[in-house]
């Protein structure tokens, strides 16, 4: 994968099927590290299941015997002096958090955050997320489960809203002058 949003999208793609209605992505810019935390309330996974899942010929789909989305993602961090964690509980939910160097030569961009988001809400229409980045002090977030609030029954799916949470989002990141 060529940006981190790519590994992003393909762990939130994981807890979508876990059967998460809740998925927090949150990304943070500080201390000369950054720090990518995928949370979600989905059906966790055992002892067995997390040693295993470093294993690229470990997979849970039936349509592929590999699954390279976490040794990737691990090695993306390693390759940028961070590393891999992943904490699961069975009926609770699994977050996955990497570390990167900021400013070390390996790492890879992060890429477009907005464009993963916009992927992943419009395509799980009935799953939350919350996008939560912070550099040094400064914090932008979105939830959904406010805007389902505020729209009342209108699908976040919907043209008009799409484009005003992307607006949202990129108006947000920029403001945080992101450095990944």
């Amino acid at each position: 994968m060529r940006e981190l949003s790519l590994n992003v999208l393909d762990i939130a793609q994981n807890s979508i099927a876990a059967a998460a209605t809740l998925v927090t992505i949150e990304i943070e810019e500080a201390m000369g590290m950054l720090t990518i935390r995928i949370g979600d309330n989905g059906r966790g996974m055992t002892n067995e299941q997390l040693e295993q899942i470093r294993d690229p010929f470990y997979t849970t789909r039936k349509t592929r015997r590999v699954g390279m989305g976490i040794p990737l993602f691990r090695m993306a961090a390693e390759m940028a002096g961070g590393s891999l964690a992943i904490e699961s509980e069975v009926g609770v939910g699994t977050t996955v958090t990497a570390r990167f160097g900021l400013d070390h030569i390996d790492r890879m961009p992060l890429g477009d955050m907005v464009g993963t988001m916009d992927t992943l809400i419009r395509l799980n229409p009935g799953i939350d997320f919350l996008y939560r980045h912070t550099v040094d002090e400064r914090s932008f977030e979105l939830d959904t489960r406010s805007l389902r609030e505020v729209l009342d029954g209108v699908p976040l799916s919907e043209p008009d809203i799409m484009d005003w949470i992307d607006a949202n989002l990129t108006e947000g990141i920029q403001s945080l002058g992101s450095n990944a």
